[in-house]
């Protein structure tokens, strides 16, 4: 293991070895992670691709086949759903059922379990409904869940298993108008009352794990802002840097799936 220290943030590069074995990490730096761990009472994980990407999940640009003949950014778009509805769902169900054969990771369950510890929320980018599978109960989907679907005119919400699907776009069983994912597509605001859910939940923590995130999509990159801004220990877990290290109190180089189990002890020690 390698580590430096640049302004108030320590970085961390373990190799899979360290990680999984606990070997040669300077006690220092463990009694450190140890008892801000140890001292929080309120937890928060925003999560993004990355740690998705560890149970089988491409990211957006990753599906094969027929759409790589598409513009991914059409096929998410609002502008594209109205325009070719028929189509985004063909795009959207491919996606659904590639995640509907996925399964949670070491990362997702271990969050799960430091629910049952602490008292700690999931703030997810991710649609793929992967941290309630986990056993996570506290979360918030900023983006939406694709394996709901909404109506475009009554907003009723159903599971994508209990839609009735005879033809493409399927219609709503109470009004007969399309269904859309029940997704935040480009183009489209978050929701609002989810969105001051989020920020309420980031402003009220006292330490944010950042996951699996590059942290290059706004608003929600500005989520660990507010939770710096309120006193809250920041801690990185990603494969590679992002534009936001400088704020970051620890900034750990790997798979969530790998080093966030190796944290789970700690949360237990007084």
């Amino acid at each position: 293991m390698k580590f430096e220290i640049a302004k108030t943030c320590l970085y961390f590069h373990l190799d899979r070895n360290e990680i999984i074995n606990h070997m040669n990490i300077n006690p220092m730096i463990m009694d450190s992670i140890k008892s801000v761990l140890a001292n929080s009472n309120n937890i928060v994980f925003l999560t993004g691709a990355g740690i998705s990407e560890e149970s089988g999940i491409p990211t957006f640009r990753g599906p094969a086949g027929l759409w790589k003949t598409y513009d991914p950014m059409k096929l998410a778009s609002i502008s594209g759903f109205y325009k070719n509805p028929k189509l985004v769902w063909e795009f959207y169900q491919d996606r659904q059922n590639l995640i509907l054969n996925c399964q949670p990771n070491a990362g997702h369950f271990t969050i799960a379990k430091i629910e049952k510890l602490k008292n700690s929320n999931v703030l997810t980018q991710n649609i793929d409904g992967l941290h309630k599978k986990a056993g996570s109960k506290n979360i918030v989907e900023l983006h939406g869940n694709i394996l709901k679907a909404k109506c475009t005119n009554c907003n009723f919400v159903e599971d994508i298993n209990k839609v009735i699907i005879k033809s493409l776009p399927p219609m709503c069983s109470l009004c007969d108008s399309v269904l859309r994912p029940d997704i935040v597509f480009f183009g489209e605001p978050l929701n609002q009352t989810t969105w001051k859910n989020a920020q309420d939940i980031s402003t009220n923590c006292d330490i944010m794990f950042i996951i699996g995130t590059s942290l290059n999509v706004g608003p929600v990159n500005t989520l660990p802002f507010y939770a710096k801004e309120n006193g809250a220990i920041l801690v990185e877990v990603n494969p590679e840097p992002t534009v936001f290290n400088h704020i970051m109190d620890f900034s750990f180089r790997g798979k969530a799936g790998e080093i966030l189990p190796t944290f789970l002890a700690y949360f237990n020690t007084k």
